[in-house]
């Protein structure tokens, strides 16, 4: 097998089974979404395929799970974080893939809860009904916050996923990318 058929391979199951995740019982919000996204953006050799991916992966598993009506808003996040890794992942260290998944998390909660107030009853359609939205956006499930679980998702899957596949590369040579 070619290097970077093995290397194609390895990606996607990484991310297949990382998309397993949103299966399994977890805090609210705390998945492996944009980590997904970023890693997808990082690692794939064919820019196209690290979108495809993930975005593949977070389908199937919302097939199973449920779509629900805010999921277009979730998919644009998902876009943008995505766009975010090309650019700011271009040469992943620590502290760039901790910067990028905070940006994530911070761009979904203002994505999806601005989401959620566009057009609600709920909420007045006035700057202070959207800031309202973003304060509830914070502690909405049972006291639990989203916004905190999304940040630790965000980092966790981010370090499981990028320090993982690090590793991988250091005792399997052939997934190292190629130098240009």
């Amino acid at each position: 097998m070619k290097p970077l058929t093995i290397r194609l391979a390895t990606l996607t199951t990484i991310v297949l089974t990382a998309a397993l995740f949103r299966l399994l019982p977890h805090w609210p919000n705390m998945t492996p979404i944009a980590a997904l996204a970023l890693f997808g953006a990082a690692t794939f050799e064919r820019k196209w395929l690290g979108l495809a991916a993930p975005l593949a992966a977070m389908v199937l598993s919302d097939a199973l799970i449920g779509f629900h009506g805010g999921m277009g808003a979730v998919y644009v996040s998902f876009g943008l974080t995505w766009l975010l890794g090309l650019w700011l992942l271009q040469k992943p260290t620590a502290a760039r893939i901790a910067t990028a998944s905070v940006a994530s998390s911070l761009l979904f909660f203002l994505i999806t809860n601005f989401a959620v107030w566009y057009g609600s009853s709920f909420y007045p359609q006035t700057w202070a009904g959207l800031m309202s939205c973003y304060v509830a956006g914070l502690a909405f499930y049972d006291g639990t916050s989203f916004a905190l679980n999304g940040l630790m998702g965000d980092l966790l899957f981010s370090g499981l996923l990028f320090g993982g596949y690090y590793l991988l590369q250091q005792r399997f040579t052939v997934l190292r990318a190629a130098r240009v």
